[in-house]
């Protein structure tokens, strides 16, 4: 059934990634004071949103450890962190080139909602510092569950920030009147935030698949030795 599925998410994932591409560059259409540079928003964003949902997945793992002493939530816990940490990482790049695209800066640090996301960044990659400097162990695990927890607090933080926002440099598309767009620039948004989570599902399935195998292999081998 496992072996099934992941084939499956994985297509899944590629067929919307491949369909997200060409109605953001096909469909979609071209912003009049941006131009062309303004469709990498329908990835920007798309990412961002990822990696809240990556943190907050971690987060969750993280409280469940907490509650069941489970190992398998620490190490679900530590894989959604990781895979955060790189739609982290691709947000600021593409949020980056779009900035010095359009309004011709790379980063500002007069922009909350920009420094706060970096923060929020920042913040889980100190997570793998304190998991790698502590021997495996129930101590490790709880100590990287309440750090996980803590950083959860960030992310309505650093949502808020980008909402509340009046300044031009990260535009807000949605408000409470729904989307700022017109249909086919949110049907294709919704597409690539779907192709988005997809890929993630897909990522996290996958290194979390290596991950156990890998600590199998361990195990094998130590009672092979001994």
């Amino acid at each position: 059934m496992k072996a099934i599925r992941l084939p499956v998410l994985a297509g899944g994932a590629t067929a919307l990634l491949g369909l997200g591409v060409a109605l953001a560059f096909f469909y979609a259409p071209t912003d009049a004071d941006q131009g062309l540079s303004q469709r990498i928003f329908y990835f920007h964003v798309p990412l961002a949103l990822t990696s809240y949902a990556c943190f907050g997945w971690g987060a969750w793992k993280a409280l469940r450890y907490l509650r069941t002493r489970d190992e398998r939530a620490d190490l679900e816990s530590y894989v959604a962190i990781h895979q955060g940490v790189i739609f982290g990482a691709l947000t600021l790049l593409t949020g980056s080139i779009w900035a010095r695209i359009s309004w011709g800066v790379w980063w500002s640090w007069n922009e909350d909602q920009l420094v706060l996301f970096l923060v929020l960044f920042l913040f889980y990659c100190a997570y793998f510092m304190l998991r790698f400097s502590v021997e495996a162990g129930a101590a490790r695990a709880n100590m990287c569950a309440v750090y996980a927890l803590f950083g959860a607090v960030l992310i309505p933080v650093s949502f808020l920030a980008i909402r509340l926002s009046k300044r031009f440099i990260h535009p807000v598309v949605f408000n409470s009147h729904g989307p700022q767009m017109t249909g086919s620039q949110f049907v294709t948004f919704c597409v690539c935030l779907a192709a988005m989570l997809g890929l993630f599902a897909t990522l996290y399935a996958i290194e979390l698949a290596g991950k156990r195998l890998d600590a199998s292999l361990r195990e094998l081998r130590e009672l092979i030795a001994g």
